[in-house]
């Protein structure tokens, strides 16, 4: 059901103009720099900010419109800040209940036993709230939105409170609950990291307007997106873990798609991989007698000077991914590049995104 939200808000220090219809399902990322205006727009979808002459709408559902107006409760949202809010007195298993049964019964859709099992707290049930991690209290505060069976899941920076060791322990599971619980999500983020993970969709946002809203694949295809700022340009490929061969070697990919990566992860879960575009380099051929193990083949699909001397290759996998590559223009010339033509992309380096 497409997120419809229309509001004009102005402090004095600060104006938020938006006109925005999101797409349903998947995980859209609101992404800009600290105070452009994410999270109060997150509050508005979910009627924790009551703005004047604000138009919100949800599928048929009207939740703001001229004096009406849906408050929270009534409007079935999941939401999970970035500290969490769990009540200390009672058990994780309380906890996760708490909504759940204040929900009625015609309108549960997850359960306790799937939604344990998808965030790996299924152990934890009988638990005190204060002898949890940051990353389990984060799970739990997942599971508890969970099994509200709400209609929209809205994730304000959730992952910004952890620190590294909590943040890739609860990323996987976040990937699952966006792959599996069938709630679209809207994640308030700064980081380009999550975005990569977890995100179908972007929305660009700057100094409380929105500049664009792209797919993932289209903001990663253009050498100017705002997620490059900082480390350049890359690419994401979506794939699963495969079962090890007797090379002791472990695969990524998919049925059009494999190839190598030194980062273990849970086989047959679907994730993505991390290529730095500077990672990669081209040949007209596949090289022999070379310590690059991963050489695919790919369609050049674009050729793109992008700063002094320097040139974008973007090639078509087998799968239909796009995976590019920095050269130089000396390069591109000797080898003759043009669009359409079938060349090897060398990879040097992929990182499991975790």
């Amino acid at each position: 059901m497409t997120l419809a939200i229309r509001a004009r808000l102005k402090r004095s220090d600060f104006e938020l103009d938006v006109d925005i219809d999101l797409p349903p399902g998947g995980v859209t990322s609101l992404f800009g720099r600290s105070g452009c205006g994410k999270t109060t727009l997150l509050r508005i979808m979910a009627g924790l900010e009551k703005v004047r002459d604000a138009e919100v709408r949800f599928g048929d559902q009207v939740w703001q419109q001229g004096k009406h107006f849906v408050p929270l409760h009534q409007r079935r949202i999941g939401i999970v800040f970035q500290e969490h809010s769990l009540l200390p007195h009672l058990s994780v298993r309380g906890n996760l209940l708490y909504g759940y049964k204040r929900t009625p019964a015609s309108l549960r859709r997850l359960h306790l036993s799937g939604v344990t099992d998808m965030l790996g707290i299924a152990d934890l049930l009988d638990r005190p709230i204060d002898r949890l991690s940051g990353g389990q209290r984060q799970r739990v505060s997942l599971g508890r939105a969970l099994l509200t069976s709400p209609q929209l899941l809205l994730l304000d920076e959730p992952l910004s409170a952890l620190d590294t060791r909590n943040r890739r322990e609860v990323m996987p599971f976040l990937s699952r609950l966006a792959a599996e619980s069938g709630v679209p999500i809207v994640m308030v983020t700064h980081s380009p990291d999550e975005v990569e993970r977890l995100a179908d969709r972007v929305v660009f946002m700057e100094a409380g307007r929105i500049s664009s809203v792209e797919s993932l694949q289209q903001t990663l295809r253009r050498t100017d997106s705002p997620l490059f700022a900082d480390k350049g340009t890359v690419c994401v490929l979506a794939g699963r873990v495969l079962p090890g061969q007797a090379d002791g070697l472990i695969r990524f990919g998919n049925e059009h798609l494999q190839f190598l990566i030194e980062d273990p992860g849970p086989h047959g879960m679907p994730t993505r991989v991390r290529i730095h575009s500077s990672d990669v380099a081209i040949a007209r051929h596949r090289i022999g007698d070379v310590s690059v193990v991963n050489q695919l083949p790919v369609i050049v699909e674009r050729i793109e000077a992008f700063r002094p001397g320097r040139i974008l290759v973007a090639g078509k996998l087998r799968d239909g991914q796009i995976l590019t590559a920095e050269i130089t223009e000396h390069s591109c010339r000797r080898l003759g590049l043009g669009n359409g033509q079938l060349v090897h992309a060398l990879i040097r380096s992929v990182t499991l995104l975790d």
